[in-house]
């Protein structure tokens, strides 16, 4: 027996000398596990090749394709513009010059950038107003590293929308989605320029629809997102999962700066309105009827003896305005306009103003508690003025 373990143990020690020598001298000779073209250095597991059935990668979830479909239509947006430094009174003083000499250019030029969406094959570019808002030159950058000045089409201070056009071929035209799909909690992407790092896309849901009441522009019917919007983001695409455009990313609500989880953005229905407005005459013609008009709290609808607060309270009628000449009254709840109800004052700015001037509509209402119906012949808005709130 001591035999067969003494010969057990000089064969152990002669294979384990023949492994030294053999890893020593020849290491090629022992399989190793390589991974790629070089050798590992571990053995690891990886997964399996996209198309060979690994279930890891097949299962995995992934934006790539609607950003790869959406990414080449986002530009990224330069401007400048000239700002003149205030002239010093003592600058005008022969004395005061001739001791210290004639003063440098009181010109200086001032830079900022943004992003747009590519919508036309025209070469249409739409982004933010206040983007573009007193540029002198508009440089627009696309993807594929092509640069061109652009041209300002036409603005719309009211919705925060405009619309460039500059002339370069072979174009890649963003797909515009179907806004009244979009739900709470759909994934949506924000793509742009954020603090001019290059073109980002952060992800997030939709987080509420129909936003007003913010105080950013006139109109505001916003898309709510936790999508990342920074500065230099502005005037860039929100786009859901296939890539589709569902909103131009517009504000944030911050007080730092930066992204809080609180972003905001136009619903792509609003901006094809306001863009084929601009394309098609050069500004945005909306209807107005002149009334001020206020949001029903429960003492309002109290004093008013009304029965709850719906409709939004008529404070003031313009007159000589279309609502004056139809026979509304200061004091009338207004219900709902061509069959539009009206929760708040926010939405019968919205329906007012998208009906066409010189069209006459119905308007239902509410006067010392009886309902009255009436005709309205709608106007065209006047230009904005500060401050002004009259629908």
């Amino acid at each position: 027996m001591n035999k067969l373990w003494l010969i057990f143990a000089q064969c152990v020690t002669v294979a384990l000398a023949l492994l030294l020598v053999v890893t020593t001298l020849r290491p090629d000779l022992l399989p190793v596990r390589t991974m790629g073209s070089g050798n590992s250095v571990v053995t690891i597991r990886e997964s399996g090749a996209a198309g060979s059935g690994g279930t890891a990668t097949s299962s995995s979830v992934s934006y790539h394709g609607g950003v790869r479909a959406a990414v080449p239509s986002i530009v990224n947006i330069f401007t400048s513009k000239e700002m003149r430094r205030p002239k010093h009174p003592l600058m005008d003083d022969p004395l005061f010059r001739r001791f210290f000499g004639e003063p440098e250019s009181e010109a200086q030029r001032s830079s900022s950038l943004g992003s747009g969406v590519i919508v036309g094959v025209e070469g249409y570019v739409i982004t933010n107003n206040h983007v573009v808002e007193a540029a002198d030159e508009i440089q627009v950058a696309l993807n594929d590293g092509r640069q061109a000045l652009a041209k300002v089409v036409g603005v719309d201070p009211e919705s925060d929308l405009a619309v460039l056009k500059i002339n370069l071929g072979d174009l890649p035209v963003v797909t515009f989605a179907q806004s009244d799909k979009l739900q709470v909690g759909d994934v949506v992407l924000a793509i742009g320029n954020p603090f001019g790092v290059g073109q980002t896309v952060t992800m997030g849901i939709v987080s509420a629809l129909g936003r007003s009441h913010l105080g950013i522009n006139t109109f505001e019917n916003f898309i709510q997102t936790d999508a990342a919007i920074n500065p230099g983001n502005s005037g860039g695409a929100l786009i859901d999962a296939s890539g589709h455009l569902v909103g131009i990313n517009t504000a944030i609500y911050s007080g730092t700066g930066g992204s809080m989880g609180i972003g905001f953005a136009i619903p792509v229905s609003l901006a094809r309105q306001v863009m084929e407005q601009i394309i098609q005459s050069g500004s945005v013609t909306r209807g107005w009827i002149g009334v001020g008009v206020q949001d029903l709290n429960s003492e309002l609808a109290e004093s008013f003896q009304l029965p709850d607060t719906k409709g939004v309270l008529i404070a003031s009628v313009m007159p000589g305005s279309p609502a004056a000449k139809s026979g509304i009254r200061p004091g009338d709840v207004l219900l709902s306009v061509d069959g539009k109800p009206l929760p708040d004052s926010s939405v019968i700015l919205n329906v007012i103003a998208a009906v066409a001037p010189g069209k006459t509509t119905s308007v239902k209402l509410l006067r010392h508690g009886k309902p009255v119906e009436l005709k309205v012949l709608v106007g065209k808005r006047p230009a904005p003025q500060p401050h002004e709130e009259e629908e």
